[in-house]
């Protein structure tokens, strides 16, 4: 028995102004890392069918940079502009990395990376994010983990070169554990914020801008009904969010918030009319969203333009994990969380509140791979290579859509 919670706010006009972005410039930057490609967008008739609806969009971040998630697009803007910022003293951000390399040698020449580092705190997505950044500078890193976290996505970190220690706590303990590390040598690269650390967490959600502008161009001039969006701190939702509010089109998309029923901030913090602090321990499998307290800078965001709140168990991502196995999209547990609130909400005849139509076009996005695959396999019953090898043999399942010219 799957256990499903809801929460729908009393609509209201929204009065919340959100700034200006220049995406093209973020989206540049990220054309300058190394494997930069659009991430592809499927239509998959399959997931269609399951929710009753006319289309159903796949944005698949499963292999983001050469790494299996969107994280590295938020860890990536944020260090190059917190290095800017904070080493070099300039307010304009790099226009590449290359140019990020040759302004440290410029300004410090030969021992720009002597006893420099990054430092963060992860579930592991984001945290494997600041480790390749620190990896491509040559600076040394540091991440903090909480107890618990798969040896898979630990291992995954420290093969980029970075140190991991295991905090004896939740995530929110070992954010509370990496802040202690900053000092005028050592930035830390933090996607929640708190009270006089804004900068930094602002510029990740502004790195996941390049996402939905790629989705613009695969999309053209259409636009979805619905998106899912699922959250642990609530930064990915807010970048969601203010891209379309940017675009004029919060009246016209319905955008859902999806969590742990464990580690349901975000929700609980909009029944409760404020931030809310839902305790640990935190122990889904949807890891990356295991989050006990909403980021500051999020919240205002998230809860200006979010149509419902669901909340599932683990039981309902591993359902949804092995639907999307059967279109050949490999999703990790996390990844697969927007789809399971929609399964969830369409199961529980609360299709109306949802707003899951029999004209609807609905997007997900699959915002990481098999990040631990043992679990992967355990629950699928499949590798992510024999995944990948099914979509190819059913070409039906899954239609990639080409990005507009």
């Amino acid at each position: 028995m799957t256990m499903t919670k809801t929460f729908f706010p009393s609509p209201h006009n929204s009065v919340l102004q959100i700034p200006a972005l220049d995406t093209r410039a973020i989206r540049s930057f990220h054309q300058s890392l190394p494997r930069y490609a659009i991430t592809p967008l499927y239509s998959c008739p399959l997931l269609a069918e399951r929710l009753g609806v006319a289309r159903v969009l796949v944005k698949d971040e499963s292999k983001r940079l050469g790494l299996p998630s969107f994280k590295m697009l938020g860890a990536s803007w944020a260090t190059a502009t917190a290095i800017s910022r904070e080493w070099l003293g300039v307010s304009s951000p790099p226009e590449s990395i290359t140019q990020l390399k040759q302004d440290l040698a410029a300004t410090y020449g030969g021992k720009w990376r002597v006893g420099r580092r990054l430092v963060a705190a992860t579930d592991g997505n984001h945290g494997r994010g600041v480790a390749r950044m620190a990896r491509l500078l040559r600076l040394r890193c540091q991440i903090f983990v909480p107890a618990g976290t798969a040896p898979s996505r630990i291992r995954s970190i420290e093969r980029e070169g970075a140190r991991v220690d295991v905090v004896n706590g939740t995530y929110d303990d070992a954010i509370a554990r990496s802040a202690e590390e900053a000092s005028t040598m050592t930035l830390v690269v933090s996607d929640t914020s708190w009270d006089g650390y804004t900068e930094t967490p602002t510029n990740v959600i502004n790195g996941y801008s390049t996402m939905f502008s790629e989705i613009d161009d695969q999309m053209g001039h259409g636009q979805p009904s619905i998106v899912a969006f699922q959250a642990g701190v609530g930064a990915f939702a807010a970048a969601g969010m203010m891209h379309w509010a940017n675009r004029g089109d919060t009246e016209k998309v319905g955008m859902l918030v999806i969590e742990p029923s464990t580690a349901n901030c975000l929700m609980e913090s909009a029944s409760a009319g404020g931030i809310t602090l839902v305790p640990g321990p935190h122990e889904s499998t949807m890891a990356g969203l295991n989050c006990g307290l909403p980021s500051l800078i999020a919240w205002p965001i998230v809860s200006e333009f979010t149509a419902g709140y669901i909340a599932v168990d683990d039981d309902s991502t591993f359902d949804a994990m092995r639907l999307l196995a059967q279109c050949g999209i490999v999703a990790g547990e996390s990844g697969a969380a927007g789809l399971a609130g929609l399964l969830a909400v369409s199961d529980h005849n609360q299709r109306r509140e949802t707003g899951l139509t029999s004209g609807a076009t609905v997007l997900v996005i699959n915002t990481e791979g098999a990040t631990d695959p043992v679990n992967y396999r355990r629950v699928t019953g499949e590798t992510a290579k024999g995944v990948v090898r099914t979509r190819r043999r059913r070409q039906n399942r899954t239609q990639t859509i080409p990005v507009s010219s």
